[in-house]
């Protein structure tokens, strides 16, 4: 019988082994317009073989640049993109830069800092005060999506005030949203664990009042 693993390896798996055995059929053509016609029926069956891939820009080129990776750039065969060399894939990528700047408050993130910073520059004013507090609503949402279940507002207000090392004042008694509603699930969850610790201390009590001395 004949396995895969003593077959030839496929360059790119995914179109499958008959998709190459046709391309590597079109190489040994003699008859470059036979050769044509055939590499052109074969990017229309890739093509067939990837509908959810239409939508990408330039997927047509994508497809004919797969069947030069797949003929190992041996096919001489007229393209209607420029024929691809081996170096243009050996290139590496340009490496991505990284975000400098440390964040102080990871749990806020690097854009609340970045609030924080516009507000100190604004002159004082109506607008300079609605953005404090969208600031620190903001702030009440990521400290408890973070993973807790409760925070006080002072706390946020303490936060901006060490974030912005003391340039931007928010008032003390600046209400901000009920933890209820940013994040129910967190009150369901703080709900759940009192009525647990209830449950296990009322059964501990009952275990007390039976236990025989």
């Amino acid at each position: 019988m004949n396995y895969n693993t003593s077959r030839s390896k496929m360059i790119i798996p995914e179109y499958g082994r008959h998709i190459q055995q046709l391309i590597d059929h079109a190489i040994e053509l003699e008859d470059k317009e036979e050769r044509n016609k055939m590499v052109l029926a074969i990017v229309a069956v890739m093509g067939q073989l990837n509908p959810h891939l239409r939508d990408v820009p330039d997927f047509t080129h994508k497809l004919w640049d797969h069947v030069h990776i797949m003929s190992d750039f041996k096919l001489d065969v007229e393209s209607p993109y420029p024929t691809p060399s081996p170096e243009q894939f050996m290139e590496k990528p340009n490496p991505m830069k990284y975000p400098d700047g440390k964040i102080r408050f990871k749990h806020y993130g690097l854009g609340a800092e970045r609030l924080i910073d516009t507000a100190v520059g604004m002159e004082d004013g109506e607008e300079k005060e609605a953005l404090k507090e969208s600031i620190a609503n903001l702030m009440k949402k990521h400290y408890l999506t973070w993973g807790r279940s409760s925070v006080d507002d002072a706390q946020i207000i303490s936060d901006i005030k060490r974030i912005s090392r003391g340039k931007l004042e928010v008032k003390e008694d600046l209400e901000l949203m009920a933890t209820k509603d940013i994040s129910p699930r967190n009150t369901a969850l703080s709900s759940k664990t009192t009525k647990g610790r209830k449950k296990q201390v009322a059964k501990r009590k009952n275990y007390k009042s039976k236990k025989k001395y």
